[in-house]
């Protein structure tokens, strides 16, 4: 499973360009748009090029062009097409399957063309939430279903965190205009999906507010010396996939332990663990929060 995937299903086919099975079989036939190759028992199997060429039929198809003007286009042209139609049109949804291209080609320099493309007209919180966020929870979907490999899935988060870091860091340059809290982000142990947990500190700097950001696998006894440096010191994880349903119970209870309940603190949690938390066993230090959005909503 680790091994760059280099042959697809129908239903991959189906699952990445959003295209029904039946629909592409159709336009196997009439138009003899690919042509798989078939096991023994008859069942269609897909090139890596198959696929590319399926993703840029689709993207054209969505911009108005009929399935039979793109037969008579020659095999060569098409991706030459694709990135005119992309570098003039920042649709969202020819966004989303450009991105796809740029992921399963691991071309850097497609994601970062459609990516700038859409920077002329929206802004990178826009970008993110429109763009970006749907794809990663199309990935999510397509890893579980092993249409894509896990080197596929970290070469596009890795450049969509680039541009989160980046973004960040433009912001940085300015002081913190609200000084009432300060925001430390971190994940717990074992936990490094930190995606979602950059985005929030991009949001909470936007929003004027003093971050500290430690990232990845932070044990809880670490956190209690940054209680010296502010006052209302409001803690920010990100419950992916640790602590799980099993643990995150005794986890917020060494957390205010550790910490000291008496301490100026608040700790704010979201993810998909931290629904595993009963309202009733939630201390008064502790908020949940079930989306990014109801979060962000907070800070103002």
């Amino acid at each position: 499973m680790n091994n760059v995937k280099k042959n697809f299903s129908i239903r991959d086919l189906e699952n990445l360009s959003g295209i029904k099975a039946h629909t592409i079989r159709i336009w196997e036939k009439r138009y003899n748009l690919l042509e798989p190759e078939r096991t023994n028992t008859n069942i269609r199997n897909y090139s890596l090029t198959s696929l590319q060429k399926l993703l840029n039929i689709t993207l054209l198809y969505h911009n108005g062009y009929k399935i039979s003007k793109i037969a008579k286009i020659a095999e060569t042209e098409i991706p030459a097409i694709v990135k005119d139609v992309v570098s003039k049109n920042s649709v969202k949804s020819n966004a989303i399957n450009a991105f796809k291209m740029a992921m399963i080609n691991f071309d850097t320099t497609l994601f970062l063309n459609t990516y700038n493309s859409l920077l002329h007209k929206n802004s990178f919180k826009d970008i993110f939430n429109t763009v970006f966020l749907p794809l990663l929870n199309e990935l999510g979907l397509l890893w579980q279903t092993n249409t894509i490999s896990p080197s596929h899935e970290h070469f596009i988060t890795n450049l969509i965190k680039q541009k989160i870091v980046i973004n960040t860091e433009l912001l940085q340059v300015k002081q913190p205009s609200k000084t009432d809290k300060t925001f430390v982000l971190f994940l717990p142990e074992n936990e490094i999906h930190d995606i979602g947990l950059l985005y929030l500190n991009f949001e909470i700097i936007l929003k004027g507010y003093k971050t500290i950001y430690l990232g990845q696998t932070v044990p809880i006894a670490s956190l209690k010396d940054l209680l010296a440096y502010s006052t209302n010191t409001h803690f920010l994880s990100y419950f992916t996939v640790e602590p799980n349903k099993t643990k995150i119970r005794k986890y917020i209870d060494d957390f205010n332990e550790i910490l000291g309940e008496e301490d100026d603190y608040s700790l704010w949690i979201i993810g998909h663990q931290a629904q595993y938390l009963e309202v009733q066993e939630i201390p008064k230090t502790v908020k949940r929060f079930n989306s990014i959005e109801k979060l962000i909503n907070e800070l103002d």
